[in-house]
């Protein structure tokens, strides 16, 4: 198993509440062993003036996956995780419905970690892929 100190998807939600993650309609969905899925809506919160879902949103959900897998690798009391670098390639326009992105371990080490997310319409295609490095930190005083 890949978390080594999972979080039920109820106490993820409840973590995002008041935060980008819960304006956008961000709602975690999935998670097994190894990945961890949560979808968001293409609507009014997330599309851009063309009608079509914004760039920065599935890059938002992509960083908020990588984000949450990564704390669910570390001892939140003695580290945190911070974004260090995101890469984002848009492949399709989505306008309406959900769009779910699954992240996936690429690297899990004592400093960083490396995660890809492939953000999918409801079609299961292709939409955004993205790679985000995160940076394990220790606590002050730790």
């Amino acid at each position: 198993m890949l978390w080594t100190h999972p979080k039920p998807l109820e106490a993820l939600q409840a973590r995002s509440q008041d935060t980008a993650v819960s304006n956008l309609g961000i709602e975690y969905t999935h998670m097994d062993d190894a990945s961890l899925s949560a979808r968001m809506p293409v609507d009014a919160r997330t599309r851009q003036p063309f009608g079509i879902l914004h760039g920065g949103a599935s890059v938002l959900l992509a960083e908020t996956l990588g984000s949450t897998a990564a704390s669910m690798c570390i001892d939140l009391a003695t580290h945190y995780c911070v974004g260090l670098d995101i890469n984002a390639n848009h492949v399709r326009a989505v306008t309406s419905g959900f769009v779910t992105g699954p992240v996936r371990a690429i690297h899990v080490g004592r400093s960083t970690h490396v995660w890809g997310i492939e953000v999918r319409d409801e079609a299961d295609r292709l939409v955004c892929i993205a790679r985000l490095t995160m940076a394990v930190l220790p606590r002050e005083g730790r």
